[in-house]
């Protein structure tokens, strides 16, 4: 297996997002085949036929059901996520004063995909909708515990890909759990390895910022009810090289693959 640095991840995510949308779903490609997985060639669900829409439906989103490596199509419980087809504008509406849409332009948020159980919704502004490839809003908490939409993506191909990342690796690594970290434990992930250039990850209570180093990848996360600390790896050695990298002791506490215990 050819080692890949995901602590140059950000530049593959620089060029993608110079590139369009077309170079998005290669990098997705890439990194879905990079983490093992494999298209099945049946997938579990496809598009349901086109039906008459309030708003028009972004060409990336249509791309993306029809993409012949859509692993939430072929696997849908890798992600435990909900789809919304077609788009369902009844959401909203945006915060006075966002910074998505104006003033005088429509507020609703089209919904394409959900958290398992609602608990939140990723879409793009209905007056956006007529965009190609717009950008995505989550309604997550913000510091006060108050509901609000904030930025997700800036595109929707790129808000697949972020969701790859957050789903694949923690099924087809070797990872490394901690339910607590330390200022400083958190202060040398930052010093030895790269942001991937996403941004934080917004789900229930989650704030998730993703760090790569060599075939690895680290999730630090505060806002979790979870874990802050995980770490995973495209192999044992390389998890274990990452342990080390970073001074943590998990020897004996490394899981294998989910994907080694039967097909999700």
């Amino acid at each position: 297996m050819t080692e890949i640095d995901y602590g140059h991840f950000h530049t593959r995510l620089e060029a993608a997002r110079a590139g369009g949308t077309a170079a998005r779903w290669e990098l997705l490609r890439r990194f879905q085949e990079e983490w093992g997985y494999v298209p099945s060639g049946s997938p579990a669900l496809t598009r349901p036929g086109d039906l008459v829409t309030a708003s028009p439906v972004p060409a990336a989103l249509r791309e993306w059901w029809d993409l012949p490596f859509n692993s939430f199509a072929d696997r849908p419980r890798l992600y435990w996520t909900e789809d919304e087809w077609p788009p369902t504008d009844e959401y909203g509406p945006l915060p006075p004063g966002n910074p998505f849409v104006g003033a005088d332009e429509d507020q609703r948020v089209c919904v394409f995909m959900a958290e398992y159980e609602y608990g939140n919704t990723w879409g793009y502004p209905a007056a956006r909708a007529g965009l190609p490839d717009p950008p995505v809003v989550v309604d997550a908490l913000d510091e006060d515990g108050d509901e609000s939409w904030v930025l997700q993506s800036p595109s929707v191909s790129e808000f697949f890909l972020q969701l790859a990342v957050t789903r694949l690796p923690a099924h087809f690594g070797w990872g490394a759990f901690e339910s607590r970290i330390s200022r400083p434990a958190e202060a040398a992930v930052r010093e030895v390895l790269r942001p991937l250039g996403l941004l934080p990850w917004r789900e229930l209570t989650s704030r998730a910022e993703y760090f790569g180093g060599p075939d690895t990848l680290v999730c630090l996360d505060p806002g979790s009810g979870g874990f802050m600390f995980s770490a995973y790896g495209r192999t044992e050695d390389a998890l274990r090289g990452l342990g080390a990298r970073l001074g943590r002791d998990w020897a004996d506490r490394i899981h294998e693959p989910e994907a080694r215990k039967g097909d999700a």
